[in-house]
């Protein structure tokens, strides 16, 4: 090839790596200003949206910090304990606490970065959660009560009940956590969570992930919409990520751990589990290291309150009130 060929082709490759410099600046200029915008909106929302959460329930102070609590009704004592994440365990719980509180006193707690709580920054090990968890039912004079609980509270439920045998009268599960359940050791990108959530982009994909699980009957217009507020807020925030980058840890510690013997154990539990076959069995299992262990499957998914909180509370009763008669 000619020295003026290889001139043209070494010119023709320069131009077109400059279009593809100017193309990829241009590209990389779009996404600065998006993002930037994305940023900007999600403070502006947040900061608009503190004034429309409505307030319930009551403030107790844990370890010089304010801790949500909602205690309705009368009767024996049944403290609700939320799975991992929920923004709202007063609001999640709603269905549920209408149907007990009609003949319980019911107590529905939101640990700290939960809820209306304040968040914190000791670190979320189970020991930390359950220790601000009996502070708070200290602070409200709760000496019994059945401890009834979603998901992660299995796992917190145990160390409960091994701290406070006296206290404890029971432990009721609603599809939750069992130690050495399968995937629990798997380590999260905590800090790329947070960076997506400060620069909002957690805020525009929740715009557009449909109704998060509560489009139920049971939930109103209104319930979603704080619901929706509450997630905003709490959300992927630093007590949240704090729980979940130990989730890992919290499963390792349990491992091998079942309730008291003479506890009695009441399980709520997806009938069919599309990600794991074995997860009634194992909780069957579970069920059956105490001396008074009930299994009740229920169609649904992980959220079984959501959609099953008249079945729960009628079968609770009927389950607590056999055992009053023994």
């Amino acid at each position: 090839m000619s020295l003026e060929g290889l001139n043209s082709i070494g010119k023709d490759v320069m131009k077109k790596s400059r279009k593809a410099l100017i193309v990829l600046g241009s590209i990389a200029a779009v996404i600065a200003v998006g993002l930037a915008t994305t940023t900007v909106v999600n403070v502006a929302a947040t900061n608009a949206e503190a004034g429309a959460i409505e307030p319930y329930g009551q403030k107790v102070e844990v370890e010089g910090k304010s801790m949500n609590v909602l205690v309705t009704g009368e009767g024996d004592n049944i403290v609700l304990l939320p799975g991992f994440g929920t923004s709202s365990p007063v609001l999640d719980f709603l269905p549920l606490i209408e149907d007990l509180a009609s003949d319980h006193r019911v107590i529905a707690v939101e640990p700290f970065g939960y809820g209306l709580s304040d968040g914190t920054e000791e670190p979320r090990t189970t020991a930390n959660i359950v220790s601000e968890v009996h502070e708070a039912l200290q602070e409200l004079g709760v000496r019994s009560y059945t401890l009834m609980g979603h998901s992660i509270a299995g796992l917190y439920g145990i160390e409960f009940a091994e701290r406070y045998p006296e206290e404890v009268r029971a432990f009721v599960g609603i599809d939750s956590s069992v130690p050495g359940q399968p995937n629990m050791d798997a380590a999260f990108p905590t800090g790329l969570l947070g960076a997506l959530k400060n620069l909002g982009l957690v805020r525009l994909l929740s715009g557009v992930g449909g109704d998060s699980g509560y489009g139920s009957p049971f939930y109103d217009d209104h319930d979603r919409q704080q619901i929706g507020l509450l997630t905003n807020r709490n959300s992927l925030e630093p007590t949240y990520l704090d729980e979940m980058a130990r989730i890992r840890t919290n499963f390792a510690d349990a491992e091998g751990k079942t309730f008291p013997d003479d506890l009695p154990l009441l399980l709520f539990v997806q009938e069919i589990n599309p990600a794991n076959d074995d997860w009634l069995p194992m909780h069957e299992r579970q069920a059956a290291t105490v001396t008074d262990g009930t299994v009740i499957p229920l169609d649904g998914d992980h959220y079984l309150h959501h959609t099953q909180s008249p079945t729960i509370a009628q079968d609770f009763r009927a389950w607590e009130a056999e055992r009053s008669q023994d």
